[in-house]
């Protein structure tokens, strides 16, 4: 991606989400483990998973990172420096005051939890603050929502899909969204540390 797609880290981010599927646990892997619960804002995380995950998730993702690591309930508040992960089998939802919903509507692109209907709910809470992320997967869940995110002045990045197991999802994400291009996972987790490094530095100021 061009340098001008870091520099949007600059702009009030209000909560990070990121939707993904097949392929994209290692990634998420690779972005938390540089983060810290000084993060200061929410991470959501909507990942396609079997129904019978279990919470595997969960203990996979919190084995990665020093941050709090959490499988969200229905009404859970999103608080910032820790990572939601949507719990298998229910759509989630943001609520206007920045709780999660759970949802068993039926599964969108056989899809439940459902990117495009966590980011698009997201983006209605969050507008302008919003920093949404499409990683590796392999249908076209998340392209909808992240021009919904777009669309309501929200910052939309994609995995570049030359470095994901499966590029379908993000490239998918990237011709709706009228993206110019994506983002390495190093790219990315770049920038989430930046983000971070300047919540520090907002707090110590």
């Amino acid at each position: 991606m061009k340098a001008s797609g870091l520099q949007g880290v600059e702009r009030d981010v209000r909560a990070v989400i990121i939707g993904g599927s097949a392929g994209a646990t290692a990634v998420v892997r690779e972005i938390l483990g540089l983060l810290t619960p000084a993060f200061p804002v929410p991470i959501a995380i909507v990942q396609h998973l079997h129904a019978e995950d279990d919470g595997l998730m969960v203990e996979n993702l919190g084995r990665a990172t020093r941050m709090p690591v959490v499988e969200v309930q229905d009404k859970m508040p999103a608080l910032p420096g820790r990572v939601h992960v949507a719990p298998a089998d229910y759509h989630m939802l943001v609520e206007r005051g920045g709780a999660f919903a759970l949802s068993v509507d039926e599964p969108v692109m056989w899809c439940r939890p459902s990117i495009d209907v966590f980011f698009h709910s997201a983006a209605l809470v969050w507008g302008a603050g919003l920093l949404a992320i499409v990683l590796s997967g392999a249908n076209e869940d998340g392209a909808a929502g992240l021009l919904s995110v777009k669309s309501r002045g929200g910052q939309a990045l994609v995995q570049d899909p030359a470095t994901a197991q499966f590029p379908k999802m993000p490239a998918a994400a990237m011709a709706l969204a009228g993206l110019d291009g994506g983002m390495s996972p190093a790219q990315i987790a770049v920038l989430l540390e930046r983000l971070e490094r300047r919540g520090r530095r907002g707090k110590n100021a």
